[in-house]
């Protein structure tokens, strides 16, 4: 989940919709798709049992532009839809964003000791090119992480 759209995410209806967002490079460089995805093509996440929302809805310039109460009201929503979805592993994406959307202010990165009925959660490092202290290789690393995980829980399943 990103932390909400960005302008022009928002304009095209595309998730990570700039050029320059890793998020499409990351996620196939983690083995989550077969080859690298275009925004466009967000649609497709589907066939590999992924599915992508927002923790805020509102497009802004820069996630920082939201408010605590616009993210912890998210993460309400976001909640609500686990529950009726009950996906294995609820991924979001900024840690940041994660600690203001579920009052977790001490989280870092990686697998959560919090769940949302049976569902697993995970925070990975935001793609955007602000966050520039992470390269594509070490968030496409933690992104493969939770892919492990999530195959070893399916296969554990049976």
């Amino acid at each position: 989940m990103p932390p909400n759209p960005g302008l022009l995410s928002a304009a095209t209806g595309h998730h990570f919709a700039r050029p320059g967002n890793r998020f499409w490079p990351v996620l196939h460089l983690s083995g989550f798709t077969p080859r690298r995805l275009a925004p466009a093509e967000q649609e497709e996440l589907l066939t590999y049992r992924l599915g992508i929302t927002n923790v805020v809805a509102r497009a802004t310039a820069r996630a920082d532009e939201l408010s605590a109460e616009e993210f912890r009201e998210g993460g309400r929503i976001l909640t609500a839809k686990v529950e009726l979805l009950r996906p294995q592993w609820l991924a979001v994406v900024g840690v940041t964003a994660y600690r203001t959307a579920f009052g977790e202010r001490k989280a870092q990165i990686g697998p959560q000791e919090r769940t949302i009925g049976s569902t697993r959660v995970w925070a990975l490092p935001n793609p955007s090119g602000l966050n520039a202290h992470w390269t594509a290789e070490s968030m496409a690393q933690e992104y493969a992480r939770l892919r492990a995980a999530a195959e070893a829980s399916e296969a554990a399943k049976g």
